[in-house]
């Protein structure tokens, strides 16, 4: 993977490479530490403007009942209407309303997340951490983000003393551009 020398050289229209991306998140329990997940069904577009990176936005949008744990009990209950309640839920997404480049390869992606029926702002920090040219045209370009959120926002209450407020959204995408 090499690193673009102008950010320009990005500008254009992508989509999610689900194969090379992971959306996780990590939560706080008590009696076992940290919970750790991931969303495994997902698509999303962007479109990236390297001239002007304000101009870029993406489009997210996750099947919640594909989140896995590693546990699955827990992963029930994380499904449940305790928490995500994916039958009445079943997508969380994620629309930008705005992008700040904040250092030479650093973004602010400010967005409507929609968890649990419920639309807040959300701010995720975004590194362009590499680019890769496909060999049937276009490139690949890859993103490590990260943001905390209080899933209280989203109406995701249960266990106030038992699971922490703060959750980590973890972020390694990777989006190939269309030709």
């Amino acid at each position: 993977m090499t690193t673009t020398t102008t950010l320009s050289e990005l500008t254009g229209d992508y989509v999610i490479d689900a194969a090379r991306t992971r959306i996780g998140f990590v939560g706080r329990a008590a009696m076992v530490g940290k919970v750790r997940g991931r969303f495994d069904d997902f698509e999303g577009t962007a479109h990236l403007d390297g001239d002007d990176p304000s101009r870029s936005h993406v489009r997210l949008e996750i099947r919640a009942d594909s989140l896995h744990t590693g546990n699955p009990k827990c992963d029930t209950h994380l499904r449940s209407g305790d928490f995500l309640d994916t039958g009445r839920h079943p997508t969380i997404t994620f629309t930008s309303t705005g992008v700040e480049q904040v250092g030479p390869t650093r973004f602010h992606v400010t967005g409507d997340l929609t968890v649990h029926g419920v639309r807040e702002p959300v701010t995720v920090g975004f590194e362009l951490a590499g680019t890769e040219h496909d060999p049937r045209g276009g490139r690949t370009v890859r993103l490590d983000g990260d943001a905390v959120v209080n899933r209280m926002d989203w109406g995701v209450s249960w266990g106030r003393f038992v699971v922490g407020r703060k959750v980590a959204l973890e972020l390694d995408v990777a989006v190939i551009q269309r030709p």
